[in-house]
């Protein structure tokens, strides 16, 4: 029997190469970083929405399955970062999403 979840899917990520360029010389510290993973669910859908922080700035990530590429939002502040996440999260259980899973990065 065939899925269309049994066939992998290819993401180009080269479509993003010079939009984030400037995270090649991206040095941190890791105990100033905040990473936390947002799996969220409706119907038969999943979606992650994604937010890596630092004190130089910040990236948040939403994979929708009805895009067809993911997004990325670049911030120069965490802070504004850290506040878009959350109303971004508020926003989706109001739109009938449920949060399966909500803290760092699932590996494995």
């Amino acid at each position: 029997m065939s899925s269309e979840f049994e066939q992998p899917f290819d993401f180009e990520l080269d479509e993003f190469g010079d939009e984030v360029s400037d995270f090649d010389e991206f040095e941190f510290d890791d105990e100033d970083v905040l990473v936390r993973t947002a799996v969220l669910k409706k119907n038969n859908m999943v979606a992650l929405l994604c937010i890596k922080s630092a004190t130089g700035g910040a990236a948040i990530c939403r994979v929708d399955p009805r895009e067809q590429h993911p997004a990325v939002q670049l911030y120069d502040d965490p802070t504004a970062a850290l506040e878009w996440f959350t109303r971004s999260l508020r926003s989706s259980k109001v739109n009938g999403w449920s949060v399966v899973y909500d803290g760092l990065p699932l590996q494995g």
